[in-house]
């Protein structure tokens, strides 16, 4: 019996809705609707279960999983583990400055992983923030993915180096005559307007565009 059958059949003996079912057997509403429509409709290709679903389905109908697996179609195509994409690590520093590579820096705190697949598109870093000006978006303590580059568009959030000193993560706006970082907490960080003079006499430096944030509870 096919696998859209059996849930069927279930929820008709049992007068179940698609959401009581989902939510006896945890998994989501969506997810039965497609098993019983047997394909992903953004997609058009035929579902294919992982193992640990159909777990979730025979504890949800009260079956033991081997009996529940051989009740469905041998057409059926059940995969046994999620497919799982290969990360990079990338340093998480404390601090950079100035005219000391990335790689080169004792700053560094641990590490975090992004996938393989977006650290082919750049050089990546992680920084830890410190400092509230970013509250409540970003909080001191968190941690900021970062893509090296030295533009960013306005409305970005980046990493920004002031005097050569130790980064400071800002949200940027850019004008025709300068550049203004501002912080979300503007009771303690007022924006702060540069004059394109001063982005060379300081200097003002981008060093990379703020991507993703990560929270440690």
């Amino acid at each position: 019996m096919k696998l859209s059958e059996i849930i069927k059949n279930y929820r008709s003996e049992h007068h179940l809705s698609q959401q009581e079912f989902a939510d006896r057997c945890k998994v989501t509403k969506p997810y039965i609707s497609q098993l019983e429509n047997e394909n992903n409709p953004k997609t058009g290709k035929a579902i294919k279960p992982m193992l640990p679903t159909l777990a979730k389905l025979a504890k949800g109908m009260g079956i033991e999983v081997d009996v529940f697996v051989r009740m469905i179609d041998g057409d059926t195509v059940i995969k046994l583990t999620p497919v799982k994409s290969h990360s990079v690590r990338i340093p998480v520093l404390g601090k950079v400055v100035a005219g000391i590579p990335i790689e080169a820096t004792e700053e560094i705190l641990g590490y975090e992983e992004i996938t393989e697949h977006m650290a082919k598109t750049g050089e990546y870093f992680a920084l830890r923030v410190n400092g509230d000006s970013m509250y409540p978006n970003i909080c001191d303590g968190d941690t900021v993915i970062v893509k090296k580059q030295d533009c960013v568009g306005s409305g970005d959030v980046a990493i920004v180096l002031i005097n050569g000193d130790e980064a400071t993560c800002k949200k940027i706006k850019i004008t025709d005559n300068g550049i203004t970082l501002i912080g979300y907490n503007l009771s303690v960080y007022e924006p702060h307007f540069y004059t394109n003079e001063e982005i060379t006499s300081l200097p003002i430096s981008i060093i990379g565009k703020v991507v993703e944030l990560r929270r440690k509870f």
